[in-house]
């Protein structure tokens, strides 16, 4: 055996599929155990391999697990009850009685395991052989299967990049590079179009392990990727001095996104826009050109409420604490902005403020109400629309 080029394998292995060398080295031995038992073992027998990586030298050893009469299913059972169907049938190539144990090792208990050596054997038939290559093809792709699964999981709530591979019913197909993630349609930025060989970036929002592999979901229009998107962007964000405190997101359209300061002297919202508007700019563009109203939250739900109103310039807004309500009274001229088109911005608001909104007109008309969920109605939603 070339046990360098063998070195040189697992290496290449670890590194290129994320597997630890000790985990190929334990496939080995599963696989050398299996091709002996294949060739040279009894059925029922617990065959296991031990193999040396240094002098590429194989020991065998078969296992027998000790029991008592109390583990033995009777040879001739009169009747058979749940309690007789969970014990099993003697088998003397798999178990060993308890006595005949303590023979070979005086503290031996039922359930333990005892070791016999076996004799090593060199050949190996084409049968054993192929049996040996299923074996470590299945566990290399179990143990590569989990190194995915670990991988991402702990990369859940992150945002990743990876190559547009195919397109089927909607759904884009992205190669993360050692396995492929899936954007579902409705996880998709409306109006977006996505190209074969084109790199994305997208929030990695579910992770799930199911028998037939690793399946990665990733979504364009979710909340998370535009505080995720800030996070990258705002270095005052990232370092926990400016905090994003609520999100309202239309995906492709507008979204508003409340930010407040942990430290005295630094402006939240101007962090977030940047000079010039450069980091706020990063993001809409990353985002298709999707519009964001950076508002400045406040612990004073009326002020709060009012800044989430922006762009339009409220008056006076009216609060129930009980029934978490509230009446915004805007002038004639600032009612279209309040509302937005079709009921956006009000929409919007009441979603970031967690506040049932009621937009009203100096002389205290109703002209659209907002829910906390972001329903919307009133007469002056079909003006906007």
């Amino acid at each position: 055996m070339d046990l360098k080029a063998l070195q040189s394998s697992l290496e290449q292995i670890e590194a290129e599929r994320g597997i630890p060398k000790e985990k190929i080295i334990e496939t080995i031995k599963d696989a050398l155990a299996a091709a002996y038992k294949k060739d040279y073992g009894k059925k029922g027998q617990i065959i296991r391999a031990n193999f040396n990586l240094k002098t590429g030298e194989a020991v065998f050893s078969q296992i027998k697990i000790v029991v008592d009469e109390s583990m033995l299913k009777p040879e001739i059972p009169e009747e058979i009850s749940d309690t007789e169907e969970q014990k099993t049938r003697f088998n003397p190539e798999h178990h060993i009685m308890i006595d005949e144990a303590r023979k070979i090792k005086k503290d031996a208990q039922p359930g333990e395991e005892l070791t016999f050596p076996l004799e090593n054997k060199k050949d190996y038939g084409r049968i054993a052989s192929q049996t040996a290559k299923q074996v470590i093809i299945q566990k290399i792709r179990e143990a590569e299967k989990q190194s995915i699964y670990e991988e991402f999981k702990n990369r859940q709530g992150e945002i990743i990049s990876g190559i547009v591979q195919r397109i089927e019913n909607g759904n884009v197909f992205i190669d993360l590079g050692r396995t492929i993630a899936v954007l579902p349609r409705d996880e998709q930025i409306k109006g977006e179009r996505y190209r074969i060989g084109e790199r994305v970036k997208a929030l990695l929002f579910l992770v799930e392990e199911s028998p037939r592999g690793i399946n990665l979901f990733l979504s364009r229009s979710h909340p998370k990727l535009l505080s995720q998107l800030f996070k990258m962007e705002v270095p005052e964000i990232s370092g926990g001095i400016v905090e994003i405190k609520s999100i309202a997101r239309e995906a492709g359209s507008r979204s508003k996104i409340a930010v407040a300061s942990n430290q005295e002297g630094i402006d939240p919202v101007g962090s977030c826009v940047g000079q010039k508007g450069i980091r706020v700019n990063t993001v809409i563009s990353e985002l298709g050109g999707e519009k964001i109203d950076i508002i400045e939250w406040s612990e004073d739900p009326a002020k709060f409420i009012s800044n989430a109103i922006s762009p339009a310039k409220v008056v006076d807004v009216e609060i129930k604490e009980k029934t978490r309500e509230a009446k915004v009274i805007v002038d004639e001229d600032q009612l279209s902005l309040a509302i937005g088109k079709a009921g956006q911005n009000v929409r919007l608001a009441a979603k970031l403020t967690g506040w049932k909104l009621d937009i009203r007109s100096r002389e205290g008309k109703s002209v659209a109400k907002a829910t906390e969920e972001g329903e919307v109605e009133g007469e002056g939603i079909i003006e906007n629309v």
